[in-house]
């Protein structure tokens, strides 16, 4: 709770004390350097990934003295409706506000980072979203065809980063929550996907370590270079989304990230959760991912894509078994006014049939393909309005065809708006 305290009054003073004069900053006006190292913010994501250097900022500037306060968020109102036997429709509401402020101290950088969402207010069972599956809403059942609530609390941290040399730097980052050295950033941070209402399906095989009950990361970077080590609490966040946990570090991971140019980050990582499912205690995951993110500007439109794979090598009862998931994540802004995205994913899941089913534990190898556009329609001050809509095709195999019909898909409207 502390971080977020301390950003919260650094951002109302700054908003009370600056020169009236001079209004607040649209981020892709202004740049900030790093809390974690010499280079500028837009080559940070979540926690203490790494993006595209060409990536644009999203965000309003508030200028307080000594400190730099930067202020992100969006609020998504969505009509959603998955068609089949096992599809759902809801009205729902997800959002996101970051709060982030640093200064020098001594001879570092000393930053404090919060993200909250009002996601638990639509209810413990998330909303509809064939395919998904992760996390619990009652903590003795998996959530099925459901995407979770994130919480309340997404992360609360802090950091300071020393600079070796021009180019050169060691960092401290400590959460609760937090996120740690595992994957590529989270869904939400990456120009390809943020503009885009839903989870991907790929969430648990890829960047769903983004909110972490407790989290320790080291790291150093140099020049286009950086790696970096977290110990952590493993296990994923439980059925009562409104509060933070605490629980004892348990597992552990390390991530390669290599930035060859302003346009692409490319990123190896390993994980080794002790246990991270709460009604699954026994079972550990060993998690490996691999990802590239690419950003550029085409004939005066922004581009974002990220390709990634993900495997979770799952142990427990004396088994042993290997799950990979692949996806491809595009998003291009044809103008300022509209931007069309997409998502190709590929899963093996073997959690999509209750422990009563006959095809309970089998691994099914399922396909996903979404397609959205999204038109800014204006602003508010440093609000931007947008609506959109999506529509999702599923390919399964026929063993499932009984359970989720011939054609099951998926479509959302949504309302958006984004500082």
């Amino acid at each position: 709770m502390r971080p977020f305290l301390i950003a919260t009054v650094l951002a109302t003073s700054a908003w009370a004390q600056h020169d009236p004069s001079m209004s607040m900053g649209s981020m892709d006006d202004h740049q900030m350097p790093s809390v974690f190292g010499p280079y500028g913010m837009s080559r940070e994501g979540s926690g203490t990934s790494w993006v595209p250097e060409a990536s644009p900022l999203h965000g309003t500037m508030l200028p307080a003295r000594s400190w730099s306060v930067m202020a992100h968020g969006f609020v998504n109102a969505v009509y959603d409706e998955q068609r089949g036997p096992r599809g759902d429709t809801k009205s729902f509401s997800s959002s996101m506000f970051m709060l982030m402020a640093s200064r020098t101290l001594g001879s570092g950088t000393f930053g404090v980072r919060s993200m909250l969402s009002l996601d638990p207010a639509m209810g413990a069972a998330g909303y509809p979203l064939l395919l998904q599956t992760g996390e619990t809403a009652n903590g003795t059942d998996h959530l099925v065809d459901r995407q979770h609530p994130h919480d309340f609390f997404m992360e609360m941290s802090a950091s300071y980063s020393m600079p070796l040399s021009e180019e050169s730097a060691v960092y401290v980052y400590a959460g609760l929550p937090g996120e740690p050295a595992l994957g590529p950033p989270a869904f939400m941070h990456r120009f390809s996907g943020m503009r885009s209402p839903e989870a991907p399906i790929t969430h648990h095989w890829l960047d769903s370590t983004h909110i972490t009950m407790g989290v320790v990361t080291l790291g150093a970077s140099h020049g286009a270079w950086k790696v970096e080590g977290s110990w952590f609490n493993g296990r994923e966040p439980d059925q009562h989304r409104w509060n933070i946990e605490t629980r004892g570090f348990d597992s552990w991971s390390a991530r390669l990230t290599f930035n060859p140019s302003s346009n692409w980050s490319l990123q190896a990582s390993y994980g080794d959760l002790e246990s991270p499912e709460q009604i699954s205690p026994e079972v550990g995951v060993k998690r490996t991912s691999v990802s590239a993110l690419h950003q550029a500007e085409v004939a005066g439109m922004k581009w974002g894509t990220t390709l990634a794979w993900g495997r979770n090598d799952k142990s427990g009862h004396g088994e042993r078994r290997k799950l990979d998931g692949w996806l491809l994540e595009s998003a291009l802004e044809v103008s300022p006014r509209h931007t069309v995205f997409g998502r190709a994913e590929r899963v093996e899941n073997d959690e999509l049939f209750d422990h009563d089913d006959p095809l309970h534990d089998r691994v099914f190898a399922v396909k996903k393909l979404s397609v959205g556009y999204l038109f800014d329609f204006g602003r508010t001050g440093p609000l931007r309005w947008s609506v959109g809509a999506l529509g999702s095709a599923f390919s399964i195999p026929a063993e499932m065809k009984p359970a989720y019909g011939n054609r099951p898909a998926g479509f959302m409207v949504f309302l958006q708006a984004r500082l």
